[in-house]
């Protein structure tokens, strides 16, 4: 089982680099503007899980340079989800609200959706 995760893994990677998505073209300030905002983001995932990929794509395609935590190779990100989102279920994002706020968003779909409807192009 072991090495057929690890072969559909390798898979979903080789096929994530040959059909990369587009990302959107703004202007400078906005992109800028958008980092700003962004760097309050967190993704914690694991580099090969489907779902997760799928979020990474969104990212990609709407230009979001969100930093990326891997709980499988990174006992520190582990240990931050687990404490602060409760869960050790990827994907997940962390929300920096401010103020001492933390928002845990689990689930691609509501991450996707998430990111789209904040970040959305026009």
């Amino acid at each position: 089982m072991r090495l057929i995760r690890l072969i559909l893994g390798q898979l979903i990677l080789l096929l994530n680099w040959v059909f990369t998505p587009r990302s959107i073209k703004r202007d400078a300030a906005l992109q800028a503007t958008i980092d700003h905002q962004t760097a309050s983001l967190t993704l914690y995932q694991y580099r090969a899980c489907p779902f997760c990929v799928k979020v990474r794509r969104a990212m990609k395609r709407q230009r979001l340079n969100i930093q990326t935590r891997d709980i499988k190779r990174c006992d520190t990100a582990r240990a931050e989800l687990l404490a602060g989102g409760g869960d050790l279920k990827v994907p997940c994002l962390r929300i920096d609200e401010g103020e001492g706020g933390v928002q845990w968003l689990y689930e691609s779909g509501d991450i996707v959706g998430y990111l789209e409807g904040r970040f959305a192009a026009g």
